[in-house]
């Protein structure tokens, strides 16, 4: 018997992360963006958009569209956006193609019944959806075929991995191949099955980094999510790492994996077995992992989705090589100051004492971790870092942890002109207020968090 070591901590994972070379960092090519390295934080005039289409716990006759800037807060973008004209709709995946257009791929039937068919859906805008085709699985004595899911190689072919049994026993399933042999995505090649991975094994997503398919896939028999690698998009798989390998838990399905703006990747699952959504983070290109916490705001309504990411136009920036001071937007008399060493924010007005207007003027420069990013220096030159989740001001000592502690990625704010920091290293955390004093809280998904960690760069007071 093997035990599992402890559950590694965010701050470990994200010390691995310090010590890779930039060029790990590259690898990733994500599902429906394929070959591009998207490992940064958004350049100014840019953000970073996640979408996905869940089915509804109440509901798997509809999906809503939901996106977010940070993978974490995700926002209702359009209700009941897609109703096929028949059937039903789970276990949808979504990408962007070449020709511009958003395409949907999902399960046709509930699982109780007999499902040989996939579906197919387009959209411009994510947010209103047509009907395609059904497509039938051309497997002799098909009994179901669950969960399609995208998968676009560094060649640009577009596949389709789907879960698939026949008739002799309808619930051991194996996963298999599809590739499209024409850009309209209407006509694919015969089924092709993932050797390796065998039978049994169910919702299989596979992400490609450099020249390695890694496949992260449910064994239906002791509902773990596994984990194998392949040379070849059709393998052989390898499996690696089986049972609680990771620490997620049993009863977990529905994996999808998407890499994040500081270079780490995410998983997002289906923790079916007790009716919450759950998000992951590995920095060491997939061999440890975060302790799986529950999405805000969709745990126990979303049910199995895949993530897309893109960069898209707009987003929120502020002035570099600059001083600002920083207003809270519903605190408006309130400000970021520094009081002895720590970040607060107290009452600063025109009255104010200078040395408190000078306390809460910060010059604004690139990120020191990720230029794309933001840091905050003081007056003294000392940088606006988190240390065991305060905000506070310290010396730059040169490290890389220091580097990432002290380095933020803007996101939209609450309000018209507003912005919210990221943690550069802890993802899903912002610099808030809470007690009139500035920390790193993860997002709980609510307005009241979204206002409290909301701030508007303003003319320095100083």
């Amino acid at each position: 018997m093997t035990t599992r070591p402890p559950t590694p901590s965010r701050r470990t994972l994200l010390r691995a992360l310090a010590a890779l070379p930039a060029t790990a960092l590259a690898l990733g090519e994500l599902p429906g963006l394929l070959g591009a390295a998207d490992a940064a934080a958004p350049a100014s005039g840019s953000a970073t958009r996640y979408t996905i289409v869940p089915f509804l716990n109440s509901d798997d006759g509809t999906v809503n569209v939901y996106q977010s800037d940070d993978a974490t807060d995700f926002r209702l973008l359009q209700s009941s956006a897609y109703t096929p004209p028949s059937n039903r709709i789970r276990d949808a995946s979504i990408f962007k193609h070449t020709d511009g257009y958003y395409y949907l791929t999902y399960t046709t039937h509930t699982w109780e019944d007999e499902s040989t068919t996939i579906g197919f859906a387009r959209s411009a805008d994510r947010a209103a959806w047509t009907f395609l085709y059904d497509y039938t699985i051309p497997i002799t004595n098909l009994s179901r075929a669950w969960a399609p899911e995208w998968f676009v190689d560094s060649d640009g072919s577009v596949n389709v991995i789907v879960s698939c049994s026949t008739t002799d026993d309808e619930w051991i399933f194996t996963p298999y191949v599809l590739t499209a042999t024409d850009s309209a995505l209407t006509a694919w090649t015969s089924p092709a099955a993932l050797s390796g991975i065998g039978t049994n094994h169910i919702d299989t997503y596979i992400v490609k980094s450099g020249s390695t398919y890694h496949a992260f896939t449910k064994n239906e028999t002791a509902k773990y999510i596994e984990y194998g690698t392949a040379s070849s998009l059709k393998g052989p798989y390898t499996i690696s790492r089986t049972g609680d390998w990771a620490g997620w838990g049993s009863y977990r399905e529905g994996p999808s994996v998407i890499q994040l703006d500081n270079g780490g990747w995410r998983i997002f699952f289906d923790g079916y077995g007790d009716g919450n959504y759950y998000y992951s983070d590995s920095y060491d290109t997939f061999a440890t992992w975060s302790a799986p916490t529950a999405l805000p705001t969709l745990s126990g309504t979303a049910r199995h989705f895949t993530v897309i990411k893109e960069t898209v136009s707009g987003g929120a920036s502020v002035t570099k090589n600059a001083t600002r001071s920083f207003q809270s937007v519903n605190y408006t008399t309130r400000y970021w100051e520094e009081v002895s060493a720590l970040l607060n924010l107290p009452v600063v007005t025109s009255s104010s004492a200078t040395a408190d207007k000078q306390a809460a003027t910060f010059t604004v420069v690139a990120g020191l971790a990720d230029s794309n990013g933001y840091s905050f220096r003081d007056a003294a030159g000392n940088y606006l870092r988190h240390y065991d989740f305060r905000g506070r001001f310290d010396a730059n000592d040169g490290t890389a942890a220091f580097a990432q502690d002290a380095t933020f990625i803007a996101r939209t704010g609450s309000a018209g002109g507003s912005v919210r920091f990221e943690s550069y290293n802890y993802p899903g955390y912002y610099l808030r207020h809470y007690n009139y004093q500035l920390r790193v809280d993860i997002s709980n998904g609510t307005d009241l968090f979204r206002q409290d960690s909301s701030f508007v760069p303003v003319t320095s007071w100083a």
